[in-house]
């Protein structure tokens, strides 16, 4: 199980080197094509590791309800993030992945209500969940990468 905690710490670190030099204005820009923006993909990737492993475990998230209701699957970006908000967004991004880990290892994660994803997995456990949002935060990576270019 330790390397799927790896690398989301890996994908985390590499979501925050492929944005690192970009203002806030580049952050927020919506590239032609794109229906969101690097502001809203880094704060969706908090919110659904978020609602993956807590919610569906009948845990409280460790975010605020209006960050998952800004940026849960299904939302577009309706307001910019001051510099401040951003700061405290990249700070969940880079240090929720090694609480996951702790409270993983504690065994807080019991029970997981069983979840159909937009693409058709059907995550039964916890396992499935830290395995498929690994497989969900590459793909927001990848969608940084290509927007990195054109903002």
């Amino acid at each position: 199980m330790n390397i799927q905690f790896e690398a989301l710490k890996k994908s985390r670190e590499l979501v925050l080197k492929f944005i690192d030099g970009l203002t806030l204005e580049q952050l927020h820009i919506i590239p032609e094509g794109f229906n969101n923006n690097i502001a809203w993909n880094v704060a969706h990737l908090v919110v659904t590791q978020q609602l993956l492993h807590y919610k569906l475990s009948g845990l409280q998230c460790l975010v605020s309800d209006e960050l998952v209701d800004g940026y849960r699957k299904g939302t577009k970006p309706a307001e910019a993030f001051s510099e401040e908000e951003f700061e405290e967004v990249k700070e969940l991004l880079i240090g929720l992945p090694d609480t996951l880990m702790e409270d993983y290892e504690s065994g807080i994660f019991k029970e997981y209500t069983e979840y159909e994803t937009s693409t058709g997995f059907i995550l039964r456990s916890f396992e499935h969940a830290i395995a498929f949002n690994n497989l969900h935060e590459g793909l927001h990576l990848g969608v940084i990468m290509a927007m990195r270019k054109l903002v």
